[in-house]
This record gives structure tokens, sequence and C-alpha cells, in this order.
């Protein structure tokens, strides 16, 4: 040993106290959190600090600036893409609002549709979301784009939520919220339509958001040989994280 430390250019006496040195709480906490940064940064790669931190501070009781030092020890840093949107449009008219602000959940929902690019096609996704809890109440997915996508989402949040009548849903003005099997819908649940203006992409911007984080956080990560691989993808995006992580944040 005497050899080594000399080769080593360290003492005998440092080394010893190297082997004693045990790590203190914080240390030991510290190793803890960063062995937990890897493990979801393996699993959710494009997740950033704000995701992080609020997923890690119930485990932990770390701060925002704590969990970002601890990433940039580690070099973990989000894997995140350009999303992209494409929207259809119809020229109709219908009621419009733009309040995005509610306190209690089902007073208002938006709804809207993407897509997802498979090897055998395109998946259309449709969802609706709460503007309260921001949580996905309500999902389809079709080969197809029009009414009967929406429509599914729509029952299914109904089915889920059971909400009062009077809420409000708001979408953009495309043809699948505008088809007259969609209003009658609406009508027999009790809820009030809105449609975003004419031109504004603004006026359903909450709906958007969820597809930005969808895309970058899991679809353009990802290439997908059949429409089954990406549903199921998508499906535990939204159950297992996306609403678990809204539950978090509220």
């Amino acid at each position: 040993m005497k050899q080594v430390c000399r080769e080593l250019g360290i003492s005998r006496s440092g080394y010893y106290g190297w082997l004693r040195h045990k790590p203190g709480r914080r240390e030991q906490e510290n190793q803890a959190l960063k062995r937990r940064l890897l493990e979801l940064h393996q699993k959710y790669p494009a997740m950033g600090l704000d995701s992080l931190a609020c997923m890690l501070k119930p485990e932990f009781g770390c701060s925002r600036k704590r969990v970002h030092r601890q990433m940039r020890m580690l070099g973990i840093y989000s894997a995140r893409r350009r999303a992209y949107k494409a929207a259809t449009n119809s020229r109709h008219s219908q009621p419009i609002a733009r309040n995005f602000s509610f306190h209690r959940p089902d007073q208002a929902w938006v709804g809207d549709i993407t897509y997802i690019p498979t090897a055998e096609g395109w998946l259309y996704l449709a969802i609706v979301k709460d503007l309260c809890t921001r949580k996905i109440v309500g999902y389809a997915f079709s080969s197809r784009i029009d009414a009967r996508l929406t429509l599914a989402a729509l029952e299914m949040a109904y089915r889920r939520r059971k909400p009062a009548k009077g809420l409000i849903f708001h979408s953009d003005r495309g043809v699948q919220y505008a088809a007259a099997a969609y209003r009658e819908k609406l009508a027999t649940y009790g809820i009030r339509q809105s449609m975003s203006r004419r031109g504004d992409p603004y006026d359903n911007a909450v709906a958007e958001n969820f597809f930005s984080c969808l895309k970058c956080e899991l679809i353009h990560l990802k290439q997908y040989q059949t429409r089954a691989a990406a549903q199921a993808d998508v499906f535990a995006y939204m159950e297992a994280f996306y609403n678990t992580l809204c539950l978090l944040y509220t």
C-alpha cells in the first residue's frame, strides 16, 4: 500500500482517512436525489426542470434550485424537439368564449385533435381537457378524422365526470366540432358550445399546449411502426404521466 500511495502521489494517512470517511446526511440525500434524477431522465428524457422538481419535491422535499444544481452536475438536459401542429378550419358561426381561468373542475372543457405519424399512416387523437385541473378527462383514437372521433372523446369525458348542466366546451372551428351530431350531443348533455375566432390560433391555446408537450416529450422521440404501438404509448403518457403530474401541480 505504501508503494501504491507513493505512485498516486498521496499520503497513507490521507488514504486511510478517505476509507474511514462517512458521507453526511446531506451528501447521502443528494446521492439518492441524483439516482432518482437519472431514473426519471432515462424514463422521460424530454422532461424539463420544472416537471422534475415537481415530481421530486414530495419524495425529497427539495427546492427547484437544488434539483437544478444536481441536474447540472449530472449533465442532464431536456431532449425536446420542436412540435408541429396541423389545424382544421371551417366557415361557420358559433358563440365564442376566451376565458381560460376557472376555479372548479367541470366548469369548462376544451377539445382539440392532433395527428401522430406511424408507418401505417396517421393516428388521430382527440382530447377533452379540463380548464381548472388541466387533466385530460376524455380522449379517443382513430385512423379517420371525423365527428365520430370527437364524439367518442366527449362521451368518455362525460361518463367519467358527469358534469352539471351549463359546462362550457371550447374548441377550434373544425368541422368535427361543428357537425350536427356533435352539437346535438352537447345539447343532450346540457353543455354550452364555444368556438375560436376565425384566424386566431391563441383561442384554443390550452388544448394545443398539451399537444406540444405530448409531441416534444414523447412523439418526436419515437418512430412508431403501427397505430396500436403509438396508441399504447400515448395512453400511458396521458394516464400514468401527464394526469399524475397535473395532480402534483394542483
